[in-house]
């Protein structure tokens, strides 16, 4: 029998052409090619977090449409959906691109320079790559370059495109990312460069403007925008209102992302063993939905690609579960929570696993304040999820493990600028947990939690101080060590265990795992109230341990923790032998 000859992993490439002509193995979404032709607005907006495959997306669509791939097209897309099932309007547009990562947010000026010459450069590829059905393409290149034109070079595509009777398909991706960094900085500075930027006479508003006018008068026949949240949708509501948005329409749920189907798919296709997957990759990586009608969640690409890479490189279990890109990617969204409105709502997520709120599809820059518009933005960065509708609100939760550990980082960052004197030893803090996975001693890890962080906290931080707020950077600390893949609110059945910490895949030697049942009570507990939380904690114990799930586990130790105000705290090991 021959030998099954497996496709590469796309691992960080975009390049549509080099996916499809390298051997790359490309997981088919060109269905929606179709589906979006066949909508009434051409003129169409839609959005998805970071890292879900949009530039991808944006790729698939511009070799699809651009007249200048018409004798690619077989090879491209012979074998895809959209080969078997070509559209009208295939290979028939002059296709114009934009991507607005990487200006220059360090000032105004710098800003007005970098935007400017991105458009007109584009615009000057855009005759570059079209000069043989533009007589006049090197005319216009020349009087732009000289002039230097800026944004209002693209009046030159519009004349062109009219004259010579060509359609015009434009296409943005990180339509937004300009203003995610603005917002990020989260500075007067920034927001007064944003504000300025898309007022009436912007610079940004003045693009959007012109290309709204173009499609109006069907000069630009189709545009297709993306970005990562609807913010600067509604700042630039006059300025471009002509497009669709897409972004929570259920047929479109799973444009981007992977759903389970094609994740098994991608293992067969590429070689990923099954045998090296020690983990449950839908708690890890699934779990988004875009819609309260969706047919399926969808894994983060980025996340599963990260993943399987691993594991082909080493013929073998992963080293890093969690994509640590993923937190210094996300990190610089920390500077959001710096308002104490939105502090408080993210301790809220972080204790109940979410959020009941309204979804906004569009919101300005300088509401971020507002609870709602907050949770909106979170959403749309892929920090929650929509779990389900709840009466005329959304149920949204944390959409996975990776994305919980997130906040942990975020809630002990958050706990060390308000109480200064809080510190973290590493090597301390490893020695510790190392001590709970080889020796079964966990009083050493809640000695060293509750002398260098507990001990420390200011008067804000014990304003928040329960058994949620406790757990959080209990997990927070333990996801430090890389010893145990720390699980919080574990379906034991019955009941959910406060903590369980389970050994990570890569490190079989751990001995001992742990069940914790956390308990709080404040330092004026009236008398006999430790006593009654530790018999409360120690039931609950007795029913996890003999479930089916947890039960009958000899390597399996567990503890009631009780905290008592915020330096002191009683430890109860359960009574079942161990080993």
């Amino acid at each position: 029998m021959e030998e099954k000859k497996y496709k590469r992993l796309p691992s960080g490439n975009s390049d549509f052409r080099s996916i499809r002509t390298e051997n790359y193995a490309y997981v088919d979404k060109t269905r929606y090619i179709e589906m979006l032709e066949n909508e009434s607005n051409k003129n169409q907006f839609f959005i998805r977090p970071r890292k879900f495959g949009k530039s991808l997306f944006f790729m698939t669509l511009s070799y699809y449409y651009d007249l200048n791939r018409l004798d690619e097209f077989e090879a491209l897309f012979g074998d895809l959906y959209i080969g078997k099932h070509p559209t009208p309007e295939r290979n028939s547009y002059a296709v114009l691109k934009f991507d607005f990562s990487g200006l220059d947010t360090s000032s105004e000026q710098g800003f007005v320079k970098s935007f400017s010459t991105n458009v007109q450069n584009r615009v000057c590829n855009f005759f570059n790559l079209y000069a043989s059905i533009f007589p006049d393409a090197k005319k216009y290149i020349q009087q732009i370059e000289d002039e230097r034109q800026g944004i209002s070079s693209l009046e030159k595509v519009f004349d062109a495109a009219e004259q010579n009777k060509v359609k015009l398909f434009f296409i943005i991706d990180e339509y937004d990312h300009f203003a995610n960094d603005l917002i990020a900085m989260g500075n007067m500075q920034g927001t007064d460069i944003y504000k300025a930027m898309i007022a009436a006479n912007g610079l940004v508003r003045d693009f959007y403007e012109r290309l709204k006018n173009a499609a109006k008068s069907s000069i630009v026949n189709r545009t297709f925008i993306t970005g990562i949240s609807p913010v600067m949708l509604d700042d630039l509501t006059s300025g471009y209102n002509v497009a669709a948005v897409l972004t929570m329409d259920p047929k479109y749920n799973e444009m981007m992302g992977f759903t389970q189907e094609e994740v098994e798919w991608l293992m067969r296709e590429t070689g990923v063993n099954p045998e090296h997957i020690k983990i449950d990759m839908t708690a890890y990586y699934d779990g988004y939905m875009f819609t309260t009608d969706g047919k399926h969640s969808v894994y983060n690409p980025a996340m599963i690609l990260h993943f399987f890479e691993q594991i082909l490189k080493n013929d073998g279990p992963p080293k890093n579960i969690v994509d640590l890109n993923m937190q210094i990617d996300y990190g610089r969204l920390r500077r959001l929570f710096k308002n104490e409105s939105n502090k408080e709502t993210l301790l809220k997520i972080i204790k109940e696993d979410g959020i009941v709120s309204e979804l906004l599809q569009k919101f300005p820059i300088d509401m971020l304040e507002d609870d709602t518009q907050f949770v909106s933005l979170l959403f749309y960065m892929g920090l929650l999820t929509i779990k389900g509708a709840y009466l005329s609100e959304m149920r949204l939760e944390i959409p996975n493990y990776s994305i919980k550990t997130l906040y942990w980082d975020y809630i002990v960052r958050m706990v060390k600028e308000t109480s200064p004197l809080m510190t973290i030893q590493s090597q301390s803090l490893n020695e510790s947990i190392v001590a709970m996975a080889m020796e079964g001693d966990i009083s050493r890890f809640i000695e060293y939690v509750s002398k260098n962080a507990f001990s420390k906290f200011s008067a804000q931080d014990l304003k928040h101080f329960d058994e949620k707020y406790i757990q959080a950077l209990l997990l927070a600390y333990l996801f430090m060590s890389r010893i145990y893949v720390p699980m919080s609110e574990y379906e034991a059945v019955p009941g959910r265990t406060d903590i369980y910490l389970q050994r990570d895949p890569r490190l079989p030697q751990v001995k001992w795992e742990w069940i914790l049942e956390l308990k709080y009570c404040k330092t004026a507990a009236k008398p006999g109230e430790i006593a009654k939380l530790q018999k409360e904690g120690k039931e609950q114990l007795k029913q996890y341990l003999t479930s089916h799930r947890l039960g009958n586990r000899p390597d399996l130790k567990a503890a009631v923790i009780v905290f008592i105000g915020k330096n002191k705290y009683r430890i109860k090991l359960n009574e079942r032998k161990n080993g």
